[in-house]
Order: C-alpha cells, then structure tokens, then sequence
C-alpha cells in the first residue's frame, strides 16, 4: 500500500482529526468506545476511496473530507452492531467494542456514529450525495439481515451470496466513489462508471475475506480462522467446495453450517482446496478487480487514477 498510502497519508490525517472532533459527547462511554475504535487503526480503504476518487476528477473541496468521514463513521456503525450479531470477539487483533464493554454499549455506540455519520451529511449540503448515502445505509442493514436469515443455509446458491456481499459490502465501496463523482460534478457517464468501479472493488474484497477464512492465520488477519463457519456464513469457497466435493465430504461442510460447528475446521480447509474452491474465489475476485480497473478509463489519467488501480491490485493481494 506504499504508493497510494503515501499519495494520501496528509488526507487521511484529516480525517483522523474529523473523526476525533465528531466522536465529542458529554457521555464518556461514548468517547471511551469511540478513541478505543480509532486506536485500532484499520485499513481506511473507503474514506480513502472517497478522496483519491475526488482528486482524480480535479476536485479539492473541503467537503470531500466530510465525505469520506462519514463513509469511514458508516462502516465503523455497521461494525460495531455486526459483532453484537456476530458474536464475534475479536477484531483488528483487539477484543471487540461488545466483548470488552458488553453488547448494549456497543450497539447504542453504533447508532451514535451513524447520527454523526449523518450530521455530517447534512453539513455538506448537497442532497444527491445524502440520498445516496441515505440509501447506503438502508441496504447495508438489508445485506446483514438477509446474512443472518442465510445463516447455516448450506443450500444458499452463488446467485443469493453476490446478492448479501453486494449489499453488505459493495454497496459502500460504490457510495464512497460515486458520492465523491457527485461533489465533484462530474459527468452522468464517469458517476456511473465509478460506481461500477466502487462495487466491483467491494466484491473483491469481500471474495478475498472469505478465503482469507480459510487460508489466513489469527496473527494476520487480526480475527479467528473459521469465523465465518462458526457463524453459519455460506461463502462462496464453500458453496464450490459442497458442489464439487464427495457426498460425505460435502455432507461434512453442510452439517458444519447448520449446526455453527468448527470442530472439524481443518478436514473442511483440506476439502476446499482439494476441490480447486480457493482459487474458484480468487479467480472470481481477479475478474471483479479487472471489471473495476477497466471502469477507471472514463477518468483522464494521472498518479490519482493510478492511486484507485493500486488499491484494486491491494484488495486481491492482501493477507488481512
């Protein structure tokens, strides 16, 4: 992430102190879970979207900060209330906001990083961009219920899991992008474009997260391997594997599903390679980063297109 991290490390430094500035309550738990989600850093990937995408288009406004702290607030709201669903206790190598302060506190820290998220919005003063951010968020709370109402389907076909990844991940990678397009007035085609560019690049992301599940380490990654099977999750590794594995190694996955069991995680990472399943993900996450690179051409080249073409050659190449 050399290139690009340097290209927008003085950016993101700004965000930093605009996250810092909105997290401000007169309640100390919020501030306390709110500095203990900054400390734990993470990729920024999306605010970063948001500025390159808007840099790239000749844009320098103020209000592409306020943008990109506001996608960066939406996608820390969603993680705080998915780890409550989840279960989970363990992020970016830390104990998770519910496992170490409960899951009450945690969800009602989520909600007032979305009304920040919001205010933030509104401050912008442009109404394209908050009727897409609005609607942002409507879908990423469908793509999570409909993750849950899918949980330990092992029948879930390909066509229903692009539909959750889509909507819980994508969605955001495609507002971060588009809403930058709209605040730099750019044309209806590059808008269009740069959404496509936003979501493919999400759909990669999240086929390299769920192989990463599978071939990944805790060390790395910074999460338990096997939580996706512990949770239920039908992800496309799996769903390959079960259709070109042996009935009873196919009936070992779907029994590990349904019942949310990693007893038998190693036997299940033996058959997803055997049947070819993790490199079927990856090929999958390549073709979505070439749809996503080949979007870039409406913009006019310069080191800001090459900054969004680094970072799609980053989410297929990362370990965490």
């Amino acid at each position: 992430m050399q290139s690009f991290l340097d290209l927008t490390s003085s950016d993101l430094k700004q965000v930093d102190a605009l996250i810092l500035e909105n997290l401000n309550s007169n309640v100390a738990l919020v501030e306390h879970i709110g500095e203990y989600l900054v400390q734990a850093g993470g990729k920024r990937l999306r605010p970063m979207l948001s500025l390159i995408t808007a840099k790239a288009l000749g844009f320098e406004g103020s209000s592409t900060f306020q943008l990109a702290t506001a996608v960066e607030f939406i996608h820390t709201a969603t993680l705080l209330h998915d780890d409550v669903v989840d279960e989970s206790n363990l992020r970016r190598g830390r104990d998770t906001a519910n496992a170490k302060w409960g899951n009450a506190p945690a969800v009602l820290v989520g909600d007032f990083v979305y009304s920040r998220a919001f205010q933030l919005l509104v401050k912008i003063g442009n109404l394209d961009v908050l009727d897409i951010l609005s609607e942002t968020t409507n879908v990423l709370a469908e793509g999570e219920v409909l993750q849950l109402v899918n949980a330990g389907d092992a029948s879930l076909s390909e066509r229903d899991y692009y539909q959750v990844i889509r909507a819980k991940t994508a969605k955001l990678f495609e507002a971060a992008c588009e809403g930058a397009a709209i605040l730099a007035s750019a044309s209806t085609e590059q808008r269009q474009q740069l959404a496509t560019f936003g979501d493919q690049l999400g759909i990669a992301f999240q086929l390299v997260d769920d192989l990463l599940d599978y071939v990944g380490n805790v060390d790395t990654m910074g999460k338990n391997v096997g939580d996706d099977l512990a949770e239920g999750k039908t992800t496309l590794p799996l769903i390959h594997a079960m259709q070109h594995a042996s009935a009873e190694d196919a009936g070992t996955i779907r029994t590990a599903l349904q019942t949310k069991n990693t007893d038998q995680i190693d036997d299940i990472i033996r058959i997803v390679e055997a049947t070819g399943s993790l490199n079927y993900t990856r090929d999958a996450a390549y073709r979505a980063i070439e749809t996503a690179k080949g979007a870039l051409s409406t913009l006019p080249a310069s080191v800001y297109r090459s900054a969004l073409e680094e970072i799609a050659d980053y989410c297929i190449a990362r370990t965490k």
